[in-house]
């Protein structure tokens, strides 16, 4: 690109977008790449401060802000995403379907260091609808070489950065544990919360029984909740290390693999994951099984709101993972929730 005086590029081609904001009104290009400009314009392009602009000169080796952007799109975007028009030399990706977002932050960190160029995206692991905004890709200066780019390209390795999970439907069941609400002492609270944040996801509930504090009860209810095609199974209550509570002893005797027992959440501290895996008619099979605490029944958010998205989405989660909540695990009970446009459960 060449620098010339506004007043002196009539017939020019310019070479980036012009912008011009008024407060309140407006924030937006006046002029786009490739404009030629006329005499007409020059008023105008002084009026936005440019006393002098950038006319294109064709450099072979060079790329534009605008063609860098389009690079930086397909190494972030995949399917059931597309791009906005190129504004300003920036691309946002836009989510095409409701589901799970996966971030890749590895990949992400490499590229925003490699130096002139940059991708934003929302925090992965976060429920994105149809139309939602997922990220912005934009280099720094005007123009970059394009070799830069094409070594840029190889930290993805066809692989994009961002991925969208779609939900699935599930069969769920929900398995009430307690003396007092097996007696009838007090009545069941919990199950109509789980009802609501799981119809959230269109999830069905199938199967639903009550039981008292007998570890072999409570397994043998797991286990025929599984049979009957129980994709999920809460079990709900008898999570404290109190002598009394056998729930996490009975998920473990159903032969399930224990991912955690404990998270490094509050609240949800007492939360379990287990996988049940086993293979029907020749095929794989996975029930998730989740002890839940008795926060999950009157806290607006905790734990079973970070892990259920995933879940839905068919998202294995780790032992590692579940560890790496404990920064910003806390929740605040701020007056007025926002969640998930909040700090809880983004590390």
């Amino acid at each position: 690109m060449k620098r010339m005086k506004t007043t002196e590029a009539v017939g020019q081609v310019l070479c980036h977008d012009i912008t011009q904001i008024i407060p309140g009104v407006t924030k937006d290009a006046v002029f786009r790449k490739g404009h030629i400009i006329r005499e007409e314009d020059i008023p105008v392009l002084l009026s936005v401060g440019k006393d002098s602009v950038y006319i294109w000169e064709n450099d072979e080796t060079m790329m534009h802000e605008n063609d860098a952007a389009e690079v930086l799109y397909r190494m972030t975007a995949n399917e059931h995403m597309h791009p906005s028009d190129v504004k300003e030399g920036k691309i946002e990706v836009i989510a095409d379907t409701e589901g799970l977002l996966k971030v890749d932050r590895e990949k992400l960190k490499k590229v925003n260091a490699f130096g002139e160029m940059m991708i934003a995206t929302r925090h992965g692991n976060t429920v994105v609808k149809k139309g939602d905004k997922l990220a912005g890709t934009r280099i720094i200066p005007l123009v970059i070489k394009k070799d830069k780019m094409q070594e840029a390209e190889k930290i993805c390795d066809g692989t994009p950065i961002l991925k969208i999970l779609p939900f699935t439907v599930k069969k769920a069941a929900i398995i009430t544990t307690g003396n007092e609400v097996y007696h009838g002492r007090i009545k069941d609270a919990f199950t109509p919360v789980i009802e609501q944040k799981i119809a959230e996801f269109g999830a069905e509930m199938m199967f639903h029984e009550i039981f008292d504090d007998n570890d072999r009860k409570i397994t043998d209810g797991c286990l025929r909740a599984i049979e009957a095609g129980a994709d999920i199974v809460f079990c709900t209550g008898g999570m404290s290390v109190d002598p009394d509570d056998k729930t996490p002893l009975a998920i473990k005797n159903t032969g399930a693999r224990i991912v955690s027992y404990g998270a490094p959440v509050l609240p949800g501290a007492m939360f379990l994951l287990a996988y049940y895996d086993r293979v029907e008619q020749g095929k794989n099979r996975r029930t998730v099984i989740m002890g839940l605490p008795g926060c999950v029944m009157y806290a607006k958010r905790t734990i079973f709101d970070l892990v259920l998205p995933r879940v839905m989405a068919d998202d294995e989660v780790t032992a590692d993972e579940l560890a790496a909540l404990g920064m910003g695990g806390l929740c605040l009970n701020c007056p007025v929730c926002t969640f998930p446009n909040c700090g809880f459960g983004k590390g």
